[in-house]
């Protein structure tokens, strides 16, 4: 197992990372204690053309201006003032290319995790959306900009790789607004895999 450098994260084909992440490891290191799974379900933002990306038409504000930095750190906003939403920014710097982490397969820390969600025992809910991922690996607003080749907070290959055909693609969720951008088929998960989010096509 060896952390993503700084080099992949650098790539300006934000749907191919996309897909390239599921089966990537995402780990926290907080309070003392190891959390982490493999990913199974992405969603790609392609910064200032598309409509559903925060920094669509060049958006830059004192949130978005995480995005527009290098890619390999970070960008974690709230949704509905609630949810730690975490998101993987990539491409070159000015460049606002995001991958928003929506399911991951829990491996490290399962107790932990369950205990961050108040949950007495192992269900797909643990850290399937989100903003249940994020709440499982005590990701919020603290861990916002941070080095992903750093120490807090990484993604890691294990080797574990999701041929084409177990790999489905669709439109994103909750992105309504963003008109006909919402019916881009930018979202990828794991086929069959319990700890994808809802909808499951």
């Amino acid at each position: 197992m060896h952390k993503l450098p700084f080099s992949f994260y650098q790539n300006h084909d934000v749907l191919l990372l996309a897909q390239q992440l599921l089966g990537k490891q995402l780990f926290t290191f907080k309070d003392g204690q190891l959390t982490g799974g493999t990913i199974v379900e992405t969603e790609a933002y392609h910064g200032v053309t598309d409509k559903a990306s925060h920094a669509y038409g060049g958006r830059f504000t004192n949130r978005t201006q995480t995005m527009y930095q290098a890619g390999g750190i970070s960008y974690v906003y709230l949704c509905y003032g609630i949810h730690s939403l975490f998101n993987i920014v990539t491409a070159s710097q000015d460049t606002p290319h995001a991958i928003l982490i929506r399911g991951i397969e829990p491996v490290t820390g399962i107790d932990i995790m369950l205990q961050r969600r108040r949950m007495p025992k192992l269900k797909p809910n643990l850290t399937a959306g989100p903003g249940a991922l994020s709440q499982a690996l005590g990701i919020d607003r603290s861990l916002n900009a941070k080095d992903l080749t750093g120490e807090e907070l990484w993604i890691a290959d294990s080797g574990i790789f999701f041929p084409a055909d177990q790999v489905v693609s669709g439109p994103r969720i909750g992105v309504d607004y963003a008109g006909d951008h919402a019916l881009l088929p930018w979202r990828f998960y794991v086929k069959g895999n319990p700890y994808v989010s809802k909808p499951h096509i």
